[in-house]
């Protein structure tokens, strides 16, 4: 049987249309007919997808497809597009590798919390957000502490490379099932990130007349007022990944981790 494939690209970036319509006539050349949607009005019903865009393309049809288990192939152009796996130079080699077979599904867990998933991050603040807030932490219905910080990110192994590793937390690998709880700028120097089973299950206890902020991978942003239960979703993201890309390789060149600096003779004058 054959596969139906679509391009999902973002309108609202530069050079995006031209990228559409360039990787477009790529696929028309293997004998493929695309169906073009819009990142904002995506649809169900296809066998592979590639999407055109920045992580935040990506996180959004990310969370949409994972519903219907479709892989994605992100192609960058964003800044940094640490889920994407090719740029518009490299395009036609990544095609050429996908219809080859030369590449791999990689899910990658997703969480939950009242109604809404997250590939990278939920994060938690104060809607009062010019002052800190404070927070009061639950693991599996037990009393952990309590933070007074600027809010608390709780992420997925993937999205330990994004918002929670620029609030110190630590960097996991992706293939790890596990929840990480990060204070955004807490005010002691005894609040550190914590790195919890996937099964876990987070609870950030209200505070009376308080009420709260949560956005989804930094886009769906909703309030509460009471309780929230953050857990493992039963959704997991579908990532085309190209055979001999690895994740220690993409954060060497993409974040220039544990890459020693160069010094020249000038830099002692």
């Amino acid at each position: 049987m054959n596969k139906s494939y679509a391009i999902c690209y973002n309108q609202t970036m530069n050079n995006s249309k031209d990228v559409m319509e360039k990787l477009k006539h790529l696929l028309e050349s293997f004998g493929v007919n695309p169906v073009i949607l819009d990142v904002d009005n995506l649809q169900s019903g296809y066998d592979f997808v590639f999407v055109i865009g920045g992580d935040g393309t990506i996180l959004k049809a990310a969370r949409f497809y994972s519903k219907y288990e479709t892989p994605i192939f992100g192609i960058n152009l964003g800044r940094l597009g640490f889920l994407s796996q090719a740029s518009e130079c490299d395009m036609q080699n990544a095609v050429r590798q996908i219809f080859s077979e030369n590449y791999k599904i990689e899910k990658r867990m997703m969480l939950s919390t009242n109604g809404y998933n997250a590939l990278n991050d939920f994060v938690i603040k104060g809607a009062a957000t010019s002052r800190t807030s404070r927070f009061s932490l639950e693991i599996n219905g037990k009393f952990v502490c309590e933070y007074l910080a600027d809010g608390i990110i709780i992420s997925t192994p993937t999205g330990s490379t994004a918002y929670g590793m620029a609030a110190g937390g630590p960097v996991l690998s992706p293939d790890v099932e596990a929840l990480v709880v990060v204070p955004i700028c807490p005010h002691t120097f005894s609040a550190r990130p914590i790195v919890l089973c996937a099964e876990d299950e987070v609870k950030i206890l209200s505070s009376p007349g308080n009420k709260y902020t949560v956005s989804a991978d930094g886009q769906q942003v909703f309030t509460f007022n009471d309780d929230l239960v953050v857990k493992k979703s039963e959704f997991y993201a579908n990532l085309a990944l190209l055979s001999g890309n690895d994740f220690y390789e993409i954060l060497r060149n993409k974040l220039h981790w544990g890459i020693s600096p160069t010094f020249s003779c000038n830099s002692f004058q």
